[in-house]
């Protein structure tokens, strides 16, 4: 089936408003790209920043009527607010092929594997992943993610408890709970993420040990494990919060993280988590060490 996509250039503070209307008149997905090359750096936590001149992108079913919806938004905005008009016919299939010559069944560690619908790989002592390209971030093939199931398929999960914290597509609790853990909490500030990580869940058969809550939901639940792969900045401003939720014992796996950021992000933790050596992939690297039960005194 196909679609029809319509973007259009507006300034940052009207991009929402656009957004917002955009949706109103039937869009079926609304995404921002920047209309210049102006760089996003890491925003403050529960913040979306976007770029001065933006581009605003609606995706429509093939038989809505596009003139219609452009007359709507040129009478809701001033003309000069809106450039760069572009309506596109978009084919069904053209996206899912671009991906799959990318996207092929990764192994991480000696038990894991994490495959498109349709490449599922089965080899003895190991699980499948199903996972496509979808809502939210993460199918595995970002080295920040990587890391993370690589630690997962290293470690025993038999029967543990675990906290996905910025869960994303999910990858990271639906893995957990292929990988023996019992019960594996998704939380994301995105609703967006936790119906992402809903139906890969249920995608994975894994629906009735995932719960997916926002933060505030957990109701003083603590893990066996904690995993977060989210951004430095983040990281660092939650982490009390992160360390309340992990037992004493317990390991914390950080992830997100660029080789020059490692000793801010340690220092936010060293006091109670005893770190074990850094992991790398490319630029990134992860974090991972057990909670102590007093306080731990960093080497100078």
């Amino acid at each position: 089936m196909p679609w029809q996509q319509i973007s259009v250039t507006t300034e940052e503070r009207l991009a929402s408003d656009l957004s917002e209307l955009f949706s109103e008149l039937g869009a079926l997905s609304v995404t921002y790209m920047d209309a210049e090359d102006q760089p996003i750096y890491e925003p403050d936590v529960g913040e979306i920043r976007i770029w001065h001149n933006t581009q605003v992108i609606a995706l429509y079913e093939a038989d809505v009527d596009v003139v219609a919806i452009k007359s709507a938004v040129q009478r809701r905005f001033a003309a000069e607010a809106l450039s760069a008009w572009h309506i596109e016919d978009i084919e069904d299939q053209a996206w899912e092929r671009a991906w799959m010559q990318y996207y092929q069944p990764m192994k991480f560690g000696a038990t894991l594997w994490v495959c498109p619908t349709g490449q599922e790989y089965q080899e003895p002592g190991t699980v499948c992943l199903t996972m496509d390209p979808g809502l939210a971030f993460g199918t595995g093939t970002h080295p920040t993610t990587a890391l993370c199931l690589e630690w997962l398929a290293e470690h025993e999960l038999t029967d543990k408890t675990v906290i996905d914290y910025g869960c994303g597509s999910g990858i990271l609790a639906v893995a957990a709970i292929l990988l023996g853990a019992k019960h594996a909490y998704a939380l994301d500030i995105d609703p967006q993420a936790l119906t992402a990580s809903a139906d890969n869940a249920l995608k994975n058969n894994v629906q009735n040990h995932i719960t997916c809550v926002s933060p505030g939901q957990l109701n003083d639940i603590t893990a066996d494990v904690v995993i977060a792969n989210i951004l430095a900045k983040p990281l660092i401003e939650l982490s009390e919060t992160i360390l309340s939720l992990l037992k004493p014992g317990g390991d914390l796996v950080l992830s997100g993280i660029l080789n020059e950021q490692n000793d801010k992000v340690k220092a936010a933790y060293c006091e109670v988590i005893h770190f074990n050596p850094v992991t790398s992939q490319e630029d990134w690297i992860r974090l991972d060490g057990v909670k102590q039960s007093h306080h731990v005194h960093p080497l100078p």
